[in-house]
C-alpha cells in the first residue's frame, strides 16, 4: 500500500484487503471518510434485497421511468424507450452500469430514511448514501453522492462473499446483481477478465465489484476468489476536483492495488 500512496502524493487514499473471514491484511487510511461516488448504491441494493426477502417488495413490482428524476451520465435506460421496468431488472441496471436513472427510481420507491436505518444496523459510521443523483448539485444538496471508508466498504463487500450480510438470501441476490457489473477499469482490471461477460468463474477467477466515478473520485470495492480462496478490497482514490485532473496516477495506483492482489490471489491457491 506505501508504493501506492507514496507514488500518487497529491491523490488521498484510503485502502483496505481482507481475507476471507473478513480479517484485515492490508491497509492505509483504512478508516479516513471518502467521498465514493456511485459505490454508496451498493447499500441502495442491499436495501431493496432486503426488503424484497421480507416481502416488503417484490422484484416483479413495475416502476416508471419518473422525468423529475432523469439523470445524465452513467447508464442505459436513458436512452431506451420503455418507460417501465420491474425492480429485478432497475437492480440489474443499477449493477452493471451504475445506472443512474434506476438508482434514482429504486431511490424513491425505497426512501433515503431507509438507507440511513440500514447503514446504522450495519454499524456502519462513514458509509452512507446521501442523496439522489443529481446533474448539478445545489447549496441546499448534500455536497456529494455518497461516502465511505475503505475498513467499512471492505467489511460490507467481505460479508457479501460470504453470505452472511443480514442473510444469506439478501447476501446471494446482491451478488447476483453485482455479477453482471461491466466496470473493470480499476482494482479488476489487474485479473483479465472480460467486462462483458464474467458472471461465472473465468481461468478459476471469479470478481464482484462495484465502482464509483466522478470528478476528483475513483473507487472500486469488491471480492476477488480462486479455489476456496477469497479476498475482499476496498480502494478509494480522492484529490482536489479544482486543481489538475489526476485520475490518471489515481487509476495507476488502482491498477498497481490489483496487481499486488492477483499475485497473492495466485500465490496461495
Amino acid at each position: 500500500m506505501d508504493d501506492v500512496t507514496g507514488a500518487t502524493a497529491d491523490v488521498d487514499w484510503s485502502i483496505c484487503i481482507r481475507d476471507a473471514e473478513g480479517q484485515k491484511l492490508a491497509w492505509s487510511n483504512a478508516d479516513r471518510s471518502m467521498r465514493t461516488a456511485s459505490i454508496g448504491k451498493l447499500l441502495l441494493l442491499v436495501e431493496v434485497a432486503r426488503q424484497c426477502g421480507a416481502g416488503d417488495l417484490t422484484g416483479a413490482t413495475v416502476l416508471a421511468r419518473d422525468p423529475e428524476l432523469q439523470v445524465a451520465d452513467s447508464g442505459i435506460w436513458q436512452h431506451l424507450r420503455i418507460e417501465k421496468l420491474p425492480i429485478d431488472d432497475l437492480c440489474v441496471l443499477t449493477a452493471s452500469v451504475s445506472d443512474n436513472l434506476a438508482t434514482n427510481v429504486l431511490l424513491k420507491r425505497v426512501g433515503l430514511p431507509r438507507i440511513r436505518d440500514l447503514a446504522e444496523s450495519l454499524g456502519l459510521v462513514h458509509t452512507m448514501l446521501l442523496d439522489y443523483v443529481r446533474d448539478h448539485r445545489g447549496p441546499d444538496d448534500p455536497p456529494t453522492l455518497s461516502t465511505g471508508s475503505a475498513s467499512e466498504l471492505s467489511r460490507l463487500i467481505s460479508q457479501l462473499a460470504r453470505k452472511d450480510l443480514i442473510s444469506s438470501t439478501v447476501s446471494e441476490q446482491v451478488n447476483a446483481w453485482l455479477a453482471t457489473g461491466v466496470d473493470l477499469s480499476m482494482v479488476a482490471s489487474a485479473f483479465g477478465l472480460d467486462p462483458l461477460a464474467h458472471a461465472v468463474s473465468d481461468q478459476n477467477l471469479l470478481v464482484r465489484n462495484k465502482t464509483g466515478t466522478d470528478t476528483g473520485v475513483r473507487a472500486d470495492v469488491g471480492t476477488v476468489g480462486r479455489n476456496d480462496v477469497c479476498f475482499a478490497y476496498a480502494a478509494i482514490a480522492n484529490w482536489d476536483a479544482a486543481g489538475p485532473d489526476l485520475r490518471d496516477a489515481a487509476l495507476r495506483g488502482m491498477r498497481a492495488i490489483g496487481a499486488s492482489l492477483r499475485s497473492v490471489v495466485e500465490g496461495v491457491s
